[in-house]
């Protein structure tokens, strides 16, 4: 059976600080910028979530979109959607919230719950311009 990857994408909101306590403010500041505000700031996210896998001969699927979609909302989007990243979700306290800590904490949650899929790449944008890839490694 040839191997296909499929690719569902999904939207999110949600804010965060990028912030390091072990920086002093002055640290901090220099370093994370505008993305450092005391109140934090908001983005509008896609996350990309591909899974490969044998075209399944009954079904024509690698792996159900509609499942995949459910599964991944469940899993992430529930947990980070309008809420605050540094507050609010629990995998991501003691973690600077930055796209690419994002997304290997997102990995981590949904590696081995996609079978009989293998979960090969996530691509998380945080804006038009600026994304990340993890593919486990």
């Amino acid at each position: 059976m040839p191997m296909v990857t499929v690719t569902r994408r999904l939207k999110f909101n949600a804010a965060h600080r990028v912030h390091n306590p072990a920086f002093s403010d002055e640290e901090n500041s220099r370093t994370f910028g505008k993305c450092n505000n005391a109140y934090g700031h908001g983005h509008n996210y896609t996350l990309d979530v591909s899974v490969a896998g044998e075209v399944d001969p009954n079904t024509g699927y690698v792996f159900d979109l509609s499942r995949l979609k459910e599964l991944v909302t469940r899993e992430v989007v529930d947990a980070v959607d309008h809420h605050n990243l540094n507050i609010d979700v629990p995998f991501m306290r003691d973690v600077i919230p930055t796209a690419e800590n994002m997304i290997v904490q997102f990995w981590r949650i949904l590696e081995g719950k996609i079978a009989p899929g293998r979960l090969v790449r996530l691509v998380l944008w945080e804006t038009e311009n600026n994304y990340v890839e993890y593919d486990g490694r």
